[in-house]
């Protein structure tokens, strides 16, 4: 008779993330179909997602809570999600600038979540060395500002949900033109559908205030962490934007505006 030891553990990686901390019916998410994430289909138009942040929302206001808790613990773990209803959950689109206070968070949960955005404040978690906004399947692109997490190594991303992703090389959002001035936009108000954000304060290179000089928007494609990241860059101005780094081998090396541009094949190719 074999001796087959003990039978085998698996952990589950993501613990209690996969459904919220408190019961309700209905979805948590939004459905999206930006694109197919089962098939290549480069030359497809895409844009960003439209809606705005209801901060009315009970869910917003929960998750406003939660950060202020986190911030004044000191966690190093936050995982915020697995506190809101499924209700609650799908009222989230975007995470509010306070996330800026959660300097001592090393790892930052976000499995399964309703965001369409990530606020370009996620660069002050200067604690970061954990970021999992996996099954995110709405959140197609990232603030430039997150290579600002310098000790952030590790990264659990749905990368096909990703624009310009290696496996099926969906296209980027075409950006607005050029501005050298910005006197005549409200950046502090503005259309996400158009922009992407609803506002753009610093420069995403500089940090220089937006409102004293231009803004010029360009993709670029960055390893960050484990996986390569579609970057939004919001920049002041021209020479900025020449500032940035090349791109990820196998993507888009130069700063781009979206649109019709020509990518490398995607892996089913």
């Amino acid at each position: 008779m074999t001796d087959e030891g003990e039978p085998t553990l698996f952990v589950n990686r993501w613990g209690d993330t996969s459904t919220p901390g408190r019961g309700g019916p209905g979805p948590s998410t939004d459905r999206c179909s930006c694109f197919d994430g089962s098939k290549p289909h480069p030359r497809a138009r895409v844009g960003f997602h439209g809606e705005r942040q209801d901060t009315s929302a009970p869910g917003w206001r929960h998750l406003l809570e939660l950060i202020d808790e986190a911030a004044a613990d000191g966690r190093e773990e936050f995982r915020p999600l697995v506190e809101l209803s499924p209700e609650e959950r799908r009222q989230v689109v975007t995470l509010p600038p306070s996330i800026a206070t959660l300097t001592e968070v090393k790892h930052l949960m976000l499995y399964g979540s309703n965001l369409v955005r990530i606020p370009p404040e996620i660069g002050a978690m200067t604690g970061l060395e954990e970021f999992t906004p996996y099954t995110s399947y709405r959140l197609h692109w990232f603030p430039y500002e997150i290579t600002r997490c310098r000790r952030l190594v590790s990264s659990t991303v749905s990368t096909r949900a990703l624009f310009g992703n290696y496996k099926l090389r969906p296209p980027f959002p075409r950006l607005q033109p050029s501005q050298d001035s910005v006197t005549e936009l409200d950046t502090a108000d503005l259309d996400p559908k158009r922009w992407g954000t609803t506002a753009v304060h610093h420069c995403s290179v500089c940090e220089r205030p937006i409102e004293q000089s231009g803004l010029h928007q360009v993709w670029i494609s960055l390893r960050v962490a484990t996986d390569v990241l579609p970057l939004l860059v919001n920049a002041c101005s021209s020479a900025c934007v020449a500032a940035l780094p090349d791109g990820a081998e196998d993507y888009i090396r130069a700063p781009h505006k979206g649109g019709r541009v020509d990518q490398p094949p995607s892996d089913w190719d």
